[in-house]
């Protein structure tokens, strides 16, 4: 998922384009943020006003009006900075949330050998944790250069004001700091998309590790999980460190720039005073004001490190909301198709491999028809229905619906013509209904919903349930058996009532007694409906109208059960080895 390096300064205008929505906030901000910086210069005007005429006595109004001018600067700073810190941050939440949404719906529109190149734990670190770093530079990093610069410039007029010699010998060590900064960036943006990398990498090891706990413990593979995940979190703190060390020398390289710039201004203005150019009250001014320039010079120099940071995780999270959708090129809005099929010369060949899995494919399939698919593992069966649904595109040839190419047709109209039930059970953590009346069909009645779950003859079991239909199913259906997670898988798609009906391996997981309950179910089900068939069991498919025999992406037999054992041919070879071997 890489894309090409994208400048600094373009990276940066594309994040304010999501602060562009927030400007009002932003504004607000920025005007209080002012505000408080213009009240830096007021402190030191305070001290030498102080210092030259409140500790003469000559004035009595002087006891209460420099503590009161003091308590109400402070007063008035804290007020506009609050109203600024929580503009921005009201402004930089909106601007997380509009990112996650904008890479969420990438990741739905996204194809399917997206999900095949990309580890899920990778995507969920970029939507989970980079996102999160990019605050820090469209939003954290405003804050501190536009407060810190006004308060800069302001205090910078000020000692320009009280004595210009010196103040020129404190911007001496601007370029220097600069030269510095910018030294240290390109370590830190480096070992910033490092970092994020290796964020991914755990977050990856995790996601495998906890789905596949009970084939860890059961092979042994703790040792070796441990060990990928030990590699995978000393990178990530190898990659920190780096960012860290870059980070962390420049806060100190300018101090002592800043120190030195200071003890050349102290023996400047000593060397003043004994000459009677300089009032007490002027000294003590200019060097309050230069020493309040050192906190925003370290945090306008400190900025550098989260903007690298910030920009990586621009650069990661553009990369995702960058990657080309699901190709939807189809202008043909299909209604209840009749569930003609027609497969035409279809190839197909995964990216990467030189053998197609299917070759010159060739066949009809009639409205209301059941078509069973068998082979031998990697004949290219589900292959076959991933096409149908355009999870894939055709390498050459063409399928067709209803007489309509379905490159031609609107995904979203193709695929509610469809339903699909797979041997990979995919289920959400939430109640039993929920999961039958899923997406689309979400707002059904739940008396369709339970008359779909009778049909699937999975209501026995959903009522023995301590909350029936309101039950949470937990991640993936963990609280069900596998006979119990495919019923409903069976019911979602009865629910559906969709023409074209696929099912892949869809009694694979029932014992006899719930294999021979859905085969009922899904009989009734596939009355008028154009079915397609991959089946391990054939036992599962005596009925159908057809059976396809495929090898090596090929059409190997076809024809009825009876026949096709009377032919005496590779069916007839799978049939007999499954029946000696019990199945």
């Amino acid at each position: 998922m890489n894309s090409p390096q994208v400048s600094s300064r373009a990276l940066y205008m594309r994040l304010l384009g999501y602060v562009r929505p927030y400007w009002i906030a932003f504004a607000v901000s920025i005007v209080c943020m002012a505000l408080t910086a213009a009240a830096e210069p007021v402190f030191p005007a305070l001290m030498k006003s102080l210092l030259d005429g409140g500790f003469g006595g000559q004035d009595p109004q002087a006891v209460w009006f420099y503590p009161l001018a003091i308590v109400l600067l402070f007063a008035v700073r804290g007020v506009f900075g609050f109203i600024a810190d929580y503009a921005f941050a009201w402004a930089a939440n909106n601007v997380v949330l509009d990112l996650r949404r904008a890479m969420f719906g990438r990741l739905l529109a996204l194809p399917t050998d997206f999900f095949d190149n990309n580890s899920s734990g990778a995507l969920i670190s970029k939507v989970a944790y980079d996102v999160q770093g990019v605050t820090q530079a469209a939003t954290n990093v405003i804050t501190v250069f536009v407060r810190d610069t006004l308060t800069v410039a302001g205090l910078l007029a000020w000692l320009l004001w009280l004595n210009w010699k010196l103040t020129l010998i404190v911007l001496g060590m601007l370029p220097l700091i600069a030269l510095i900064v910018r030294l240290s960036s390109r370590r830190i943006r480096e070992s910033a998309r490092g970092a994020q990398t290796a964020m991914g990498s755990i977050a990856h090891t995790l996601e495998e590790t906890i789905e596949a706990h009970k084939v860890v413990k059961i092979f042994g593979g703790q040792d070796y999980e441990m060990g990928r995940f030990d590699a995978a979190c000393r990178k990530q703190r190898r990659q920190n460190m780096r960012n860290i060390v870059a980070a962390s020398l420049v806060s100190p390289m300018t101090q002592v720039l800043t120190a030195v710039a200071l003890g050349i201004v102290i023996a400047v203005a000593l060397a003043d005073s004994a000459a009677n150019r300089t009032t007490v009250g002027g000294f003590m001014g200019f060097v309050t004001a230069m020493l309040m320039l050192l906190a925003p010079l370290k945090r306008l120099t400190d900025v550098n490190a989260p903007l690298q940071r910030g920009l990586a995780a621009a650069e990661s999270v553009f990369q995702l909301i960058d990657q080309q959708a699901e190709r939807d090129s189809g202008t043909v809005e299909l209604e209840r198709a009749r569930g003609r099929i027609d497969f035409d010369q279809l190839g197909f060949g995964y990216p990467g491999r030189e053998l197609r899995v299917l070759q010159h494919f060739d066949l009809s399939i009639a409205p209301g028809e059941t078509v069973a698919l068998v082979g031998a593992s990697g004949s290219g069966k589900t292959t076959l229905a991933h096409l149908l649904a355009r999870f894939y595109t055709p390498t050459s040839g063409r399928i067709l619906l209803d007489g309509h190419d379905i490159q031609n047709v609107k995904l979203a109209s193709l695929r509610a013509n469809m339903a699909l039930v797979s041997q990979d059970v995919v289920l959400f953590n939430d109640t039993v209904a929920a999961n039958i009346a899923y997406g689309a069909l979400r707002g059904t009645d739940r008396a369709d919903i339970e008359a779909a779950a009778r049909a699937a003859y999975a209501l026995d079991f959903i009522q023995a349930m301590p909350e029936g239909f309101d039950t949470m199913i937990g991640e993936n259906g963990v609280k069900l058996s596998g006979g119990q997670r495919q019923r409903l898988a069976i019911a979602r798609a009865l629910l559906k009532d969709a023409p074209v009906l696929i099912l892949d391996e869809a009694t694979s997981a029932l014992d006899t007694e719930s294999e021979r309950q859905v085969q009922a179910a899904l009989e009734v089900l596939m009355k008028n409906r154009t079915t397609l068939v991959i089946a391990h069991r054939l036992s599962t498919i005596e009925r159908a109208d057809r059976i396809v025999v495929m090898d090596r992406g090929r059409i190997a037999e076809i024809g009825k059960h009876a026949d096709l054992l009377a032919a005496g041919g590779m069916y007839a070879g799978l049939y007999n080895s499954q029946l000696g071997g019990g199945e």
